[in-house]
Parts: structure tokens; C-alpha cells; sequence
């Protein structure tokens, strides 16, 4: 069981800044494939510099809870997302620079489309999406 409200306040609270150029994003939900985290992790693991959630001091603490695993109950993966969307928020509004985003597909309820992007769409000092003008995106 998750414990909501030390989650939560992770969320809220922890650092979960990056560099400038080095966000990564993938999206999954709803997808049948994990193949956009694949690539998202394959590119880190590429790029030392890239930057995911879940290396943040705040992502690493989320994920010592057990928020990233895959036993959760429905009830604790619905409250698991909540938790992940304050922390993405937060990522993204610190975000400066070029986002890297594998989203292949990605479907409308996911975080992606639903949170990140209007929230990328907003952030002044984010300019560019896969090095395309981020308001290309809008439409999307």
C-alpha cells in the first residue's frame, strides 16, 4: 500500500531539476507497447547528460516507495499516476531548452498528452520538442 501522503509531499517538495537540453519523456499509457520507454531508455543510457523523472532526487524517492512497481493493486496505480503527474509538473516547469520525447502513439488520456504537453506548451524556456519548434505541438 502506498503511502499517499509521503508520497505526495515527495512529489510537491523534492528536487526535480535538470539541465538545460536534457529532459526525456516517454509515453505509455494506454499504449500495448512499451516500446517508447524502451527507446527513452536507450537513449539515456546513450546521452549521459539526458535527464528522465526517475532520475531525479525526487523520482528515485518516489520509486524507494514503490510507486514504479508493477504488483500495485488498481487502486494504488491510480493513485500511483496522481502522484507521478504533481512530480512531472514540477519537471516540467523546471525545464529549459530542447525536451526529448519518444511518444509514438501516444494517446490522449496519457500523461503525455494530457499533462506534459499543455504544461511543455506553457513553460517559456522551453523552446523545442525533438529539435521541432514546440508549438508545432499544439495541434497535436
Amino acid at each position: 500500500m502506498i503511502d499517499y501522503q509521503k508520497a505526495t509531499d515527495i512529489a510537491n517538495c523534492e528536487d526535480v531539476t535538470s539541465r538545460p537540453d536534457s529532459v526525456v519523456l516517454y509515453s505509455i499509457s494506454y499504449l500495448k507497447s512499451n516500446a517508447n520507454k524502451i527507446a527513452a531508455l536507450e537513449y539515456v543510457a546513450a546521452h549521459p547528460s539526458a535527464t528522465m523523472i526517475d532520475q531525479t532526487p525526487c523520482g528515485k524517492k518516489l520509486i524507494e516507495l514503490g510507486l514504479d512497481a508493477a504488483d500495485l493493486s488498481n487502486e494504488d496505480k491510480m493513485l500511483a499516476t496522481e502522484i507521478w503527474k504533481i512530480a512531472s509538473r514540477r519537471f516540467i516547469q523546471s525545464a529549459k531548452g530542447n525536451i526529448t520525447a519518444f511518444v509514438n502513439n501516444a494517446d490522449p488520456r496519457s500523461v503525455f498528452r494530457s499533462l506534459e504537453l499543455p504544461e511543455i506548451l506553457k513553460n517559456p524556456d522551453i523552446k523545442t520538442v525533438n529539435g521541432v519548434d514546440k508549438t508545432k505541438f499544439r495541434a497535436w
